[in-house]
């Protein structure tokens, strides 16, 4: 598959900086695009805006909230996608009170002043032994200052239920890290339980951030995968 072009997905208030040391490690023979979560309000709008910037046939790669996203582009256009990967991503939906408890933190923010996500709620996403590196939090930290409070509210808001797992027919590779305090293991196992004939791998030493705490291993994975 390494001749089919390649469309890479950030995650949840990321852009496609995230990607900056998997690219060149992939070493990939075909055009690889990474495009944001966006233009759109709804999983839907932003799926159809990836995929009217993407190539006619492509492998799709999504991180996180990217997961989702890809999803429903390869629910959409199912001749399309020729291969999924789901990074760090699950089935889980947000529940009537985590919804509410986003909302009511959205709102207590000034958007004049908006800065990113604060360095707490980033510390926690990444494995115990980086959650003190100030290097690895501010670079995370500046991609939502990037993004914008807008789109801190757009992504906040989007429905992540009753995107299509089951009825998935392309390849696709489920890809999880072992200290993930956002998205357990037993989520990652769901997730590709759920696919028709998934592929999971579990990386270790790693917690959410895959691409950028443990990219070598991440991209070694999905080459072998693909491979």
């Amino acid at each position: 598959m390494t001749s089919c072009p390649l469309v890479l997905l950030p995650g949840f208030m990321l852009d496609e900086t995230l990607w900056d040391e998997v690219v060149p490690l992939l070493q990939w023979q075909a055009p690889v695009h990474r495009l944001p979560l966006g233009p759109g309000t709804t999983t839907d709008e932003i799926a159809r805006s990836i995929a009217r910037a993407a190539l006619e046939r492509f492998v799709l790669i999504g991180f996180s909230l990217g997961g989702y996203i890809a999803r429903k582009v390869a629910e959409l256009f199912p001749d399309r996608v020729v291969a999924l990967v789901l990074v760090a991503s699950s089935l889980e939906s947000d529940t009537p009170e985590r919804a509410k408890a986003k909302q009511d933190a959205i709102r207590a923010l000034d958007p004049s002043t908006f800065r990113g996500l604060s360095m707490g709620s980033i510390a926690q996403s990444l494995h115990p032994d980086r959650r003190g590196d100030r290097e690895l939090l501010t670079r995370v930290r500046e991609m939502g200052h990037r993004l914008g409070y807008e789109a801190l509210v757009v992504q906040s808001g989007l429905q992540r239920n009753g995107i299509a797992a089951a009825s998935l027919q392309c390849p696709t590779l489920v890809i999880g890290a072992d200290q993930d305090a956002l998205r357990s293991v037993a989520e990652t196992r769901e997730l590709a339980g759920t696919i028709p004939g998934a592929r999971l791998e579990m990386i270790r030493h790693s917690g959410h951030m895959l691409p950028l705490e443990q990219p070598h291993a991440l991209t070694t994975t999905i080459k072998a995968w693909l491979d």
